[in-house]
């Protein structure tokens, strides 16, 4: 019997792969997907879920991927000048269309191309985390698109995940609105990596939100060594979407929440080794399947959602 949870993804850039792991290792164990969320790397796992991929489907898209290719034409092949100067006059070297274009050619496999393709039941059940530098503000795609003028159910899941993935310095900055109304858009785990709480309601909730989120393992920290410009700015990436593996979660979404080990692959480290995308995906699934084993959610329930007095009054479900 398929039990219904719903998931929220942590953005990674290139780890991200070993979210797919963790999906499978859920779904073998009987779960299926209502809502789901995510910033960057997370948001194109939620895209693809939302759209009807299963864990297995997903892993053997993000494992076989050439990421360099999704940079561009030349991926990581340019020069560090040309680099620099894209730097100075984009805010970022790499553009975020390839990766658009192949978010959108997966979704329409599934003819999931737009918001309104993911809404039921009086919501959309995808969800993308953005990052608004120019107001210093996390919006929630697509429900906030309307600040800008635009219609949500018709804007396409690809751009907003785009936008969500526009990891700063590394990819050119997006924009929302016209004029003096408008906004510069960059990766959602700038401001909200992991927003665990995004589905969460007052009270008992129906089903459980599950956190698959994204450990580095200190061990695996690899320094380049290398001092360019370029290396520099490239660090500075990785430290600010990497910021959210020191942050405390309160017990509540620490105990829904899979803490899973990254093996010192950076989020920027597009040309990842196929053994190495490999050894991500089994780390997702393994840290999925002990999970599942130790998940309760009566338990949580009873701890963290009711108070004992609720408890005799109402009884529980597991509904």
């Amino acid at each position: 019997m398929l039990v219904k949870a719903d998931a929220v993804f942590e953005g990674g850039g290139v780890k991200g792969i070993a979210l797919a792991g963790a999906v499978t290792a859920l779904e073998e164990e009987g779960y299926s997907w209502h809502r789901v969320a995510g910033a960057s790397a997370g948001a194109i796992t939620a895209a693809l879920v939302a759209a009807g991929y299963s864990g297995s489907e997903l892993g053997a898209i993000l494992k076989s991927v050439d990421y360099s290719r999704l940079l561009g034409e030349r991926g990581m092949r340019q020069f560090v000048l040309t680099k620099l100067i894209k730097l100075i006059l984009k805010k970022g070297i790499y553009s975020t269309d390839y990766i658009e274009r192949w978010v959108d050619g997966l979704l329409k496999k599934k003819g999931k191309q737009y918001f309104k393709d993911v809404y039921s039941d009086g919501e959309y059940k995808l969800k993308v985390i953005v990052s608004d530098i120019t107001k210093r503000r996390v919006l929630i795609l697509p429900e906030d698109l309307k600040e800008f003028g635009i219609d949500p159910a018709g804007y396409k899941i690809s751009k907003a995940v785009g936008l969500s993935s526009s990891i700063p310095f590394f990819f050119h900055p997006g924009t929302l609105g016209r004029g003096t109304d408008s906004s510069q858009i960059v990766d959602g785990g700038l401001l909200s990596n992991f927003p665990v709480w995004i589905f969460d309601v007052s009270g008992r909730p129906r089903w459980p939100t599950f956190g698959f989120r994204l450990c580095e393992n200190e061990k695996g920290r690899i320094p380049s060594g290398k001092k360019d410009l370029i290396s520099y700015t490239l660090d500075i990436i990785n430290t600010i979407t990497d910021k959210n593996e020191e942050i405390y979660l309160r017990d509540k979404d620490a105990v829904r929440t899979m803490d899973i080990p990254t093996l010192g692959v950076k989020t920027t480290e597009f040309d990842i080794t196929g053994k190495k995308a490999e050894a991500l995906y089994l780390s997702g699934y393994h840290t999925g399947k002990a999970f599942s084993e130790s998940w309760d959610f009566r338990r949580y329930i009873e701890r963290y959602r009711l108070s004992q007095s609720a408890i005799t009054k109402t009884g529980l479900r597991t509904d």
